[in-house]
């Protein structure tokens, strides 16, 4: 295992840190809470899938970052199932109120959030305020939007496996990097 694969575990477990925070305090405080998360990643420079999916143009190289992302983000997901009690009960309501949104619905709150995401990373790329991603995480939040990362930590904090989560997650994954890419498509100049 690498220094990047390494940091994208690393990545996963922040992501699954601000989760954490969202699925205890709930609302617009645990949207803000969330940001703790995304302000690691752009600090530090880590890996993580959202945040370079818009950025990357090796498609195993991306794949590798979202891997090791979710093995971290799985990491804190088992441990919200081991604590269990209201962020275990949390986590389980989370899934199921995504899940239940159906494909198309969810895909396009995947994209939603990718979109947000890179463009909050973009933004502190171009500026190194922070500013956009104390907006950014709150925004993609109460807008219903999914995290695929986020997700991870959802679905393995729940502890509760369905034959649904075969259809949901790959779609909440593609609709985060189409998302991603919206920037790149429009703005092809900006990728970097």
């Amino acid at each position: 295992m690498n220094l990047t694969d390494r940091q994208s575990i690393m990545a996963g477990i922040l992501i699954g840190l601000g989760a954490c925070g969202f699925l205890a305090l709930g609302g617009l405080t645990g949207a803000i809470i969330f940001a703790f998360g995304l302000i690691g990643v752009v600090l530090t420079g880590i890996p993580l899938y959202t945040g370079r999916a818009g950025v990357m143009t090796s498609i195993p190289g991306i794949i590798k970052v979202w891997w090791w992302n979710v093995v971290g983000a799985m990491a804190v997901g088992l441990v919200v199932a081991a604590i269990g009690g209201s962020l275990a009960e949390s986590a389980y309501n989370t899934v199921a109120a995504h899940v239940a949104q159906g494909p198309w619905r969810g895909f396009l709150r995947a994209v939603g959030c990718g979109l947000v995401i890179d463009l909050s990373v973009w933004f502190y790329r171009s500026s190194k305020s922070l500013v956009p991603v104390l907006f950014g995480i709150p925004l993609f939040i109460v807008c219903g939007f999914y995290h695929s990362i986020a997700d991870v930590v959802y679905i393995f904090g729940a502890l509760k496996w369905d034959i649904d989560l075969l259809w949901f997650y790959p779609i909440i994954v593609i609709g985060n990097y189409v998302g991603c890419n919206v920037r790149r498509l429009l703005l092809p100049e900006t990728n970097a």
